[in-house]
């Protein structure tokens, strides 16, 4: 059975345990303290602070677990990295266009997050894709109009078309990508009407494919896009209308996160073709908008893996260049301005969420007394299995403890055994689980049916957060996000657990887990002590979590802090916003919280004359009903 290390007690050694300097890409790394650190680069240097002292920043300003914490710096540093490495690749291969980055608010819909985005961006030009006519008023709320692009995507209705081609005349640079042919003749109607000329786009529906979770974005099925019949019809009505004009950008978008490199390629590849007919067409193309699909990776492999990429960013950025080039210098057609739509890879690294542990089930055996006189016959048998466990007969003992601990189930079901005859046979069984999993490391081959012995055998860890809430992916599409404790990384870790979130709901958990040989079943953990805080964090969660959560159990937002690193390492508390309380989110499924408390006052009152209570008694327990309504939704020290 193939298990981590977790003998040594080193930082290091916690470092290659948790893959932190795998996954982390660069910005986080245990420090000499045995914490956690959030590594910032300041030009050819990285400055640290540590998790556990914003945490206990967080302690005094009397901010309660969970938070989701959010490093201003790891996002702008990230809109930097991507736009230099086009920006370099550009120079080096003597691209003739430009590069311009656009965020998918759909990403991470949140006002600071774009605030940030906006602020830090314009100094790229870098934009936003809007998918609705919400996100377009966040989108014209945020840009200056000569600063970054607005792509709006997602079906248009005549409102959306209108404000959009207002905002033209505003200075804004805002494309309609045409997605489906029933838009066309509402631009069209709303053009004419305001006597505004659109800025097109037209979005094709590739026929490569790519590996990966979100792969139905992509090839002959996916939803979005025109066929090339469309295409043609597309070009034939605006040619009719003479606007073919006003088709500026060509757009595909393959899928949220691409692993493999030569599917990029591919995609590229294809668009560049359409590229070049629709130039020969008549439309006046000048942008390619290759979508997003730039990965993150979650498990720091560096593979194709669905949750991981097996291409560094300037490779990504250098075969998109170089593929572009190829395809277009043989017919001599200049080249074009190349957007990417790209938000996980922008967002993910800047939040982290930080929680505390409440509490651990631990599946181990207590003390196995002497016999008994007049002891049931299958306890014996099983006492007789725990002598007898070798590495030779694993498999036989598991077996035989396993039936004859089955039997002592059904007695009990039917009162021919009482409680204490089998819990002392359940204690004996694990005590013989436990003796076959210290011999399983030695085994030469695994027995069938016992390579899972030891996530049977792991600790229960209960945190105090909601996975529905602030991990949806983890629940919905089993999404591996890095997990481990932001502090004691200079103990030895000697648990293995599962984590376990506080919703009444057998799929509030997290079982799977980023391991030194792929993903594993259980997380190397330390045992609480003396009742101090144990953290946990989760990391790379800043794409989509927030977005995507509900409120599952009426478990709300968490709190949130954001915070600025200095070159010296220390820090600023930038932001901080309350998670919701209790009324909030019994508003939100439309409740009036003021009614519960006039109809909870009601029936106090009615106790108080039914002789149950006092009127002192009714005010203390309505002042507690009053102030529950006004706490957090999570658990409270």
């Amino acid at each position: 059975m193939k298990r981590d290390l977790v003998s040594g007690g080193t930082t290091a050694e916690a470092a290659e345990l948790y893959g932190i300097r795998s996954w982390g890409a660069g910005y986080f790394d245990i420090g000499e303290d045995g914490t956690v650190h959030v590594m910032v680069p300041f030009g050819d240097r990285r400055v640290g602070a540590s998790l556990m002292a914003i945490i206990a920043g967080m302690r005094q300003r009397g901010l309660q677990m969970p938070v989701l914490l959010r490093i201003e710096n790891l996002l702008d540093s990230q809109i930097s990295l991507l736009n230099d490495s086009f920006n370099r690749a550009i120079r080096a291969l003597q691209y003739g266009g430009a590069y311009r980055g656009v965020f998918p608010i759909k990403v991470n819909q949140q006002c600071h997050v774009i605030g940030e985005i906006a602020r830090f961006g314009a100094r790229y030009g870098h934009g936003l894709e809007a998918g609705s006519k919400a996100e377009l008023l966040i989108a014209l709320a945020h840009l200056d109009p000569d600063t970054g692009y607005i792509i709006c995507n997602g079906y248009k209705d005549t409102e959306f078309v209108s404000l959009g081609l207002q905002a033209l005349k505003l200075g804004y640079k805002c494309f309609f990508v045409i997605e489906t042919p029933t838009e066309l003749p509402i631009i069209l109607e709303e053009s004419r009407r305001l006597g505004i000329r659109p800025m097109l786009g037209v979005r094709v529906k590739l026929s490569s494919r790519v590996g990966g979770y979100w792969n139905e974005s992509s090839g002959d099925r996916s939803i979005f896009g025109l066929t090339t019949e469309q295409i043609v019809g597309l070009v034939d009505a605006l040619r009719e209308h003479e606007m073919l004009d006003c088709v500026q950008l060509l757009h595909y978008h393959l899928g949220s996160q691409i692993p493999n490199i030569r599917d990029i390629r591919s995609a590229v590849l294809e668009a560049c073709r359409y590229y070049v007919d629709l130039r020969k067409e008549g439309a006046a193309l000048g942008f390619l908008d290759l979508g997003g699909g730039l990965a993150v990776d979650y498990d720091g492999s560096q593979t194709n893996y669905e949750y991981s990429k097996n291409y560094s960013l300037d490779e990504y950025c250098s075969d998109i260049v170089e593929t572009i080039m190829t395809t277009l210098d043989p017919e001599g057609i200049e080249h074009p301005v190349v957007i990417t739509e790209s938000g996980r890879a922008v967002v993910a690294y800047s939040s982290v969420l930080l929680f505390d542990i409440l509490d651990v089930t631990r599946f181990d055996p207590g003390e196995v007394p002497e016999p008994q006189a007049g002891e049931h016959e299958l306890i014996g048998n099983l006492r007789d299995t725990l002598k007898n466990v070798n590495p030779k007969n694993l498999q036989e003992c598991h077996n035989d403890a396993a039936y004859y601990r089955g039997e002592m189930r059904e007695l009990f079901k039917h009162g021919r055994v009482r409680l204490r005859q089998l819990s002392l046979a359940e204690n004996i069984f694990l005590q013989i689980v436990r003796a076959i999993a210290r011999e399983l490391p030695g085994a030469k081959r695994v027995p069938l049916g016992l390579d899972a012995l030891e996530e049977s055998l792991s600790d229960i860890y209960y945190g105090n957060f909601s996975v529905f809430q602030s991990l949806p992916d983890v629940w919905a599409i089993e999404q591996v996000f890095p997990i481990m404790p932001v502090h004691r990384l200079n103990e030895a870790p000697t648990r293995q657990a599962i984590i376990a979130d506080i919703t009444c709901d057998s799929d509030g958990k997290i079982d799977q887990f980023i391991g030194v040989r792929g993903i594993r079943k259980t997380l190397p953990l330390h045992p609480l002590a003396n009742g101090d805080p144990y953290y946990l964090g989760v990391f790379l969660v800043g794409a989509y979590q927030e977005t995507l959560g509900d409120l599952h159990n009426l478990m709300g937002d968490t709190n949130v802090v954001s915070v600025r690193i200095h070159e010296d390492g220390s820090f600023d508390f930038v932001r901080e916003i309350d998670g919701d309380s209790i009324a909030d989110v019994l508003s939100y499924v439309e409740y009036q919280p003021q009614q519960l408390l006039e109809q909870f006052r009601v029936t106090a009152e009615q106790a108080v004359r039914k002789g149950r209570i006092s009127a002192s008694e009714r005010q203390t327990i309505f002042e507690a009903f009053s102030a529950s309504m006004r706490g957090y939704t999570y658990f409270e020290e």
